[in-house]
Order: structure tokens, then C-alpha cells, then sequence
């Protein structure tokens, strides 16, 4: 996702005058965006669109590119150039995989794709028959193309082309672009994470899992060791999946942590609100996590007031808490996402990506960076 956020409907003027540049996209509007769906496709200058899946849409928009620039851009989560389409009911096709496969071959294999990810158009479906056959075609494709440099999603290059496909009860749709243009490194974008019940303390552990993968797309991820300040913790979902990942944490909260926290290696808790915590004299921290509640505006604020204490370079990973988004309140939550980003740029914390994840709900990930001293950032 880009940095900047376009003007009015996310189309310049050469783009709404080139009718040529016109042509078919897979985009995928999670479902509690489901009330402003029309507005974000209107905003995108979008001709029409087709529902496929749970959440995914076929539209025609020119200027497509610059998706991830637009104030509506915010509210897709991946896109993908439509470059193969075979309406079909797969499950009533005879021989589906090989003919899928063959074709896939013939259209793409001379330009080289990194790597071919598979998977299908509704991921949460009960039913393990589309997941199974996503497998199964990835598995006949990759038999037919050369050797790929990527075999797992994060082996990609975000800035190498990768063939992407989808398939469902409605067919399959593929398309080739670079992971970083699509938003994700898995066909769809989410990265699913498996929690065990017994041992999960929130489902926030998924999400900070998921933003870190995210992350790979823009830049490289916090080193083993790295120190982070969690402000907000209670219970503890993150901090866990942070501590997993070897990192040390302080985390800070007026709720306690959840008990099986207690003793763990590498955290430090501070039972205080996040208004009265000071770091120690001469503690820098690699990377900042805050996924407080309340007004974003206040939380960005506390951000800022112990950004002073993150090393040049340093991480953020801030969620912006909004309201529901209904219908007619699209842009104004656009608004809101770009004047906490405005408020963290002019403390000098420049914003890398944003983006909603799988596990977020009413709520956005930005990323942010803090600048070098000497820089413009």
C-alpha cells in the first residue's frame, strides 16, 4: 500500500480521459466494509461490478494502479489484474485441473512468474472441496513450469511477479502482478493463522502474526532479540506471539496480563496507564506496538510522546480504532486514518504502509517509521 493518499475519487485526470487503460480487476472488500462497497467502487471510477465468493468483486476501473494511492483504497484489502477467467462450475467439470493447468501453462509460463500460489475465493468457507482443489491445481501447474525461485509465500521478491489464481464454485481468475502492487504474498492476501484455544489468549496474537508477514512487503521485520514497547497489552494476545517470535517486550496496561504470561523470559510488565508511563533514563526501544482503545487521535498522541525513545528506524505498528463504517461514513473515515497519519508524519514518523488485515474488525494497521536524524523523514 502506498504512502501518500491521492486526490478526490483516487483517478488523476489523465486516468479518467484514458479510456484504454481500462480492463478487469479481482478486489477483495472485507465483509464489514460490506455497507460501503458501492461507495468505494464509485470512488474508484469503477464500471460496474460482479460479486464472487464472500468478499470478492470483479470490477472494470481505469487508473486501477493507483488503487493503493486513493482514500477508497483503503478499504481494499487486494487487488489483482484479471488476465485469465473461466467462468465454470469446477466441480462439475470434467477434468478441470489438467485443462486449468494446461492453459495456465500456455498463457503464462514464458514470462517467468517468481512463483504460483493458488487458493479460493471464499477461505472460510466449511467446505474443504475448493481448498483441496486450489492445492491440487497449484500441484499439476508447478509440475508443467520450471523451477521457481519462490515455493513459499515468503520466499517472494514484494517487487518480482508472481502468478496469482482463485478459484471457487464460480471458477477460476488469475492474474500476474508483483506482491507488493497486490497487497498480499497469498493469493487473496490473508495469511490464515491457526490458534490452538487451549493455549491462545486473543485473537490480537493473529493479528500482530499477520501484520508482521504483512510487513515483509515493505520492509524487513524486527531481528530476534529486538525490544519493543507494547502499549495497551491486556491480556496479552500479542505480547505472547511476540515473545514466541524471541522478541523482549515491555508491556504496559492498568489491567493485568493474562496469568500464564507470569515469569516469561524477555517481558517486562508495568502495571500503569499508558498516560503515566516514562521509559527509564537511556532505554531505547527497536519497535513500538499500540493497540489501544479509544480515540485514535489520543492513542497516536501517546505514540508520539514516547517515539522520542525508539531508535532511528525504529518500527510502529499502530492500529487506528474507528467507528463502524455504515453507509455515507466512507470518507469520513478516510479523513480520520489520513489526519492520524498527518499527526505521526509531522513528529517524524513517516508512514511505510497501512492496510486491514484478516483480524482486524472496525480498525486499520499503519505502519510507521521513525526518521534518521539529519533526514527530511
Amino acid at each position: 500500500m502506498g504512502q501518500g493518499w491521492g486526490e478526490g475519487a483516487g483517478m488523476s485526470e489523465a486516468d479518467s480521459s484514458s479510456k484504454s487503460d481500462v480492463r478487469a480487476w479481482l478486489v477483495r472488500v472485507p465483509e464489514v466494509f460490506s455497507e460501503v462497497e458501492g461507495e468505494v467502487f464509485k470512488a474508484l471510477g469503477a464500471v460496474g461490478s460482479t460479486r464472487l465468493g464472500q468478499e470478492f468483486h470483479v470490477i472494470k476501473v481505469s487508473g486501477m494502479g493507483a488503487i493503493r494511492e486513493a482514500g477508497a483504497g483503503l478499504f481494499v484489502q487486494w487487488q489483482l489484474p484479471l488476465e485469465h477467467t473461466w467462468p465454470c462450475h469446477p466441480a462439475k467439470m470434467e477434468g478441470f485441473v489438467e485443462k486449468a493447468a494446461q492453459t495456465l501453462w500456455k498463457k503464462f509460463g514464458e514470462r517467468g512468474p517468481q512463483g504460483i500460489f493458488i487458493g479460493q475465493l471464499n477461505p472460510a468457507a466449511p467446505d474443504r472441496y475448493y481448498r483441496s482443489l486450489a492445492a491440487n491445481l497449484r500441484g499439476r501447474v508447478l509440475q508443467l513450469f520450471p523451477a521457481l525461485a519462490a515455493c513459499a509465500v515468503e520466499e517472494q521478491d514484494p517487487e518480482k511477479e508472481t502468478l496469482f489464481g482463485l478459484v471457487g464454485k464460480e471458477g477460476l481468475f488469475c492474474g500476474m502482478t508483483t506482491p507488493r502492487a497486490a497487497n498480499g504474498f497469498y493469493a487473496g492476501g490473508s495469511k490464515f493463522i491457526d490458534q490452538d484455544s487451549a493455549e491462545t489468549i486473543s485473537r490480537a496474537g493473529a493479528k500482530v502474526a499477520e501484520a508482521l508477514h504483512y510487513l515483509r512487503l515493505h520492509r524487513e521485520v524486527p531481528a530476534v532479540g529486538s525490544h519493543w514497547l507494547e502499549l495497551g497489552a491486556c491480556p496479552g494476545g500479542m505480547t505472547a506471539e511476540l515473545l514466541a517470535r524471541e522478541q523482549r517486550v515491555t508491556a504496559v496496561d492498568r489491567a493485568p496480563l493474562d496469568a500464564r504470561l507470569k515469569g516469561r523470559a524477555g517481558l517486562v510488565f508495568v502495571h500503569s496507564d499508558v498516560t503515566h508511563f516514562e521509559p527509564g533514563a537511556g532505554v531505547v526501544y527497536d519497535a513500538m506496538l499500540s493497540d489501544l482503545n479509544g480515540p485514535p487521535e489520543e492513542s497516536i498522541d501517546e505514540v508520539i510522546r514516547l517515539s522520542g525513545a525508539l531508535k532511528p528506524g525504529g518500527l510502529v505498528v499502530f492500529t487506528v480504532k474507528v467507528a463502524k463504517v455504515e453507509a455515507g461514513s466512507m470518507a469520513g473515515t478516510c479523513a480520520r486514518v489520513r489526519r492520524i497519519e498527518e499527526r505521526a508524519a509531522g513528529a517524524g514518523l513517516r508512514v511505510v504502509a497501512r492496510t486491514h488485515l484478516t483480524y482486524n474488525r472496525h480498525e486499520f494497521t499503519v505502519f510507521l517509521e521513525k526518521g534518521w536524524e539529519g533526514s527530511d523523514q
